[in-house]
């Protein structure tokens, strides 16, 4: 082998090493998890479980316009959310005018909260990471099962249940499966971020 195919063998294999060890790249992905614990009318706790989130496409696409090209951006919303129990079936297309596997409850889907969808406010971001202050409650009006959580935002994005204006930013089903809730139950809710 020539000098010259042996330097491009050892600049290649150099290239290779440190994007193995995250030495030339740095990647963003975005991340969440919304923590719920839904407890019975004497405030006992009956399930407690996470829901890790899918970013959908049109929620990343809104993070990098309002992120990288925005000016003077005030989000609206973003509002809260509960799907039934086919959450485990959201996916990175879903958008808020067609998400084929899931419904959102509350309203016309069972079971019913009172309204409307929660507005959601924010802690200061720190080392990376953003969580919703507080926690958010939906109080059950008939029974029914639950899956998940979503996060509505943006343009045309309104509180009001089974609206579908807005930018679906993510959706996530909970790791353990749906959950059944009944009448009188509440569920409380949050959520943290990562990037």
């Amino acid at each position: 082998m020539s000098k010259h195919g042996e330097k491009a063998t050892a600049i290649a294999a150099s290239i290779a090493m440190l994007s193995a060890i995250g030495g030339v790249a740095e990647g963003a992905e975005l991340h969440g998890t919304y923590h719920c614990v839904c407890r019975d009318k004497d405030g006992n706790i009956k399930w407690e479980d996470d829901a890790e989130n899918l970013v959908t496409t049109a929620g990343k696409n809104l993070a990098l316009d309002t992120i990288l090209a925005g000016s003077a951006y005030t989000v609206t919303g973003p509002y809260l959310g509960l799907i039934n129990g086919s959450a485990s079936s959201a996916v990175i297309a879903d958008v808020m005018t067609s998400h084929a596997a899931w419904l959102e409850v509350g309203a016309t889907n069972a079971p019913a909260y009172t309204a409307p969808r929660k507005t959601v406010a924010w802690s200061a971001a720190a080392s990376g990471s953003k969580a919703s202050t507080g926690t958010y409650t939906f109080a059950f009006t008939s029974g029914g099962t639950v899956g998940g959580c979503f996060l509505v935002l943006g343009t045309g994005a309104l509180s009001t249940i089974d609206n579908t204006a807005g930018t679906l930013y993510s959706a996530g089903a909970f790791t353990g499966g749906s959950k059944v809730v009944a009448a009188s139950d509440s569920l409380t809710v949050t959520y943290q971020g990562s990037m």
